[in-house]
């Protein structure tokens, strides 16, 4: 436990702070079918017609799954871990509307889970759900709508979108125990494949996304309005494409002016389906792709080599109240049969030889213990 002290103005500050981020969490489609309530499994993709069939092909790599699974079971062995662990907020990106509308978005594929499975991210005790991302506007404004609605009532934190652009720019706030606050703010790039029509309006629901420049002066003003000592401000960010290693020389300007400029002491990046290179930019940490980490692509083909079905748990400590990153930790799983299952140690070797070599460009290096320790 940290130990927690006074500021000048008497209000408690914890020594530091760790938290859980991960990537991409989408519990539609296949996933959405083994839970207790799924919605109907109908899809309007090219060549796949049921949300049944994802189950069918990740059943012919790794044997049966159970249905009407309870709410924990696709955490698996992360659950343990977490509770080891303990962090003190608790950040995913889900990437999945929780609706049963039926408005459609002529966009190729599309995601949703029954609102009645949202126990789910309770059984993780999820603190925080990013929503600025490429598919929470899958089934149109009344999808996000219901999303939004069912996220207020199981009591779950969110931000990136909202009912106006106001709410889609607002903060999550995270009460710490002891003191201090996590600030979590949800940002998504045109290129991971939102369209500017999901934008927010003045009085539109949709995502808050970063077009321009100018955006960045007024993140600025914000974090500056609502960030005190003791908190930390976390930039998560969808951006990019889903498969690839290389980091655009635009995302690492934008990641060090959202630190620099912005004053965030996390950029949380997702979209890639694979985990990307970590960076320490002035005490810093930028995440520029956490890689998916619960997803129902287990029978798809076409990226092996990429080893998409290897997830990351990442836990970085950070001291406070300066919010300096002291340690990162980062725990691989593997996802079968829709369920995380701690690596096998020839799986953690390769991860760890795949993080060393697109890590140390950017001046991180990955050492193999019982987890992965990035060092710096």
């Amino acid at each position: 436990m940290p130990q927690i002290a006074n500021n000048a103005a008497g209000r408690p500050v914890r020594s530091s702070a760790k938290l859980f981020l991960c990537g991409d969490v989408m519990l539609g489609r296949g996933i959405d079918q083994i839970f207790a309530n799924p919605c109907d499994p109908h899809l309007a993709e090219r060549y796949v017609k049921s949300a049944t069939t994802y189950v069918e092909l990740a059943e012919r790599i790794n044997g049966p799954i159970p249905r009407k699974v309870d709410d924990a079971y696709v955490w698996g062995d992360a659950l343990a871990e977490l509770d080891r662990e303990a962090p003190d907020a608790r950040i995913i990106n889900l990437e999945t509307s929780i609706t049963t509308s039926l408005s459609l978005a002529p966009k190729g594929i599309n995601y949703k889970m029954n609102p009645a499975n949202i126990g789910c991210l309770a059984a993780a005790r999820v603190d925080c759900c990013v929503l600025a991302n490429n598919h929470v506007l899958d089934w149109g404004e009344p999808g996000l709508v219901e999303t939004l609605d069912t996220l207020r009532h199981a009591g779950l934190a969110y931000a990136g979108a909202g009912l106006d652009a106001d709410e889609a720019a607002a903060p999550a706030v995270i009460e710490l125990a002891g003191g201090g606050r996590v600030l979590v703010f949800g940002f998504a790039l045109e290129t991971s494949g939102v369209p500017p029509s999901w934008a927010a309006g003045a009085y539109k629901p949709g995502v808050n996304l970063l077009a321009s420049a100018r955006s960045l002066a007024q993140i600025a003003r914000s974090v500056e309005a609502i960030k005190q000592p003791g908190d930390l401000a976390v930039a998560s960010i969808h951006w990019g494409g889903n498969w690839g290693y290389q980091v655009p020389a635009e995302e690492r300007a934008l990641g060090h002016a959202l630190i620099d400029v912005a004053g965030f002491d996390v950029v949380h990046g997702h979209s890639s389906h694979h985990p990307k290179p970590i960076e320490i930019h002035n005490g810093r940490l930028i995440l520029y792709g956490c890689g998916d980490f619960l997803t129902d692509y287990e029978g798809i083909t076409g990226y092996e080599t990429f080893r998409g079905e290897l997830a990351l748990m990442y836990l970085p400590r950070f001291a406070l109240p300066d919010g300096t990153l002291v340690s990162l930790d980062v725990v691989p799983f593997q996802l079968a049969k829709f369920r995380l299952n701690r690596a096998l140690p020839e799986d953690a070797a390769w991860l760890a030889a795949m993080l060393e070599r697109e890590c140390s460009p950017f001046g991180t290096h990955v050492a193999l213990e019982n987890r992965l320790a990035v060092v710096w």
